[in-house]
């Protein structure tokens, strides 16, 4: 069992949440999962917010993957987490910039610390660290502007 806050998450009495534990799901907006009805939508009563996942969703997530022994998935879901904050606009920019020979090592250091700086995302920016040190090894990091 693992703890999430005040709540306990036990990957084989609570996953999947959305079925085991709705009462603890809700949107960005704070809107229940419950409230995510088809009828909702043609009223109007949904935004796009609405329909995104809550940071606080992809945690639990993490705690159950944790529980079940998937420390991986559990690190996905909490670098996950720490993404929802970072515009789309951004997100596709950095999906770019971590392609193979499309940044410098430098280029991928500031992005890192930018990561950190801006947005709190400390394991996403540790992950782009680790990416920037694995293309270096391999050849993989574009020539630097000078």
């Amino acid at each position: 069992m693992t703890q999430t806050g005040d709540r306990h998450l036990d990957p084989a009495v609570d996953y999947p949440l959305s079925s085991r534990r709705p009462d603890l799901l809700h949107t960005p907006t704070g809107k229940h999962i419950e409230d995510l009805t088809l009828d909702a939508v043609v009223a109007g009563d949904l935004s796009p917010l609405d329909l995104r996942i809550a940071p606080d969703t992809l945690l639990m997530q993490a705690e159950i993957a944790d529980g079940a022994g998937r420390w991986q998935l559990a690190e996905n879901f909490r670098r996950a987490a720490e993404m929802t904050e970072i515009p789309d606009e951004r997100v596709l920019a950095m999906y770019n910039a971590l392609r193979p020979n499309a940044s410098s090592g430098q280029e991928l250091a500031d992005l890192a610390d930018e990561l950190e700086r801006e947005y709190s995302a400390g394991r996403t920016a540790a992950l782009v660290r680790e990416a920037a040190d694995v293309y270096g090894r391999r050849n993989l990091l574009a020539a630097a502007d000078d």
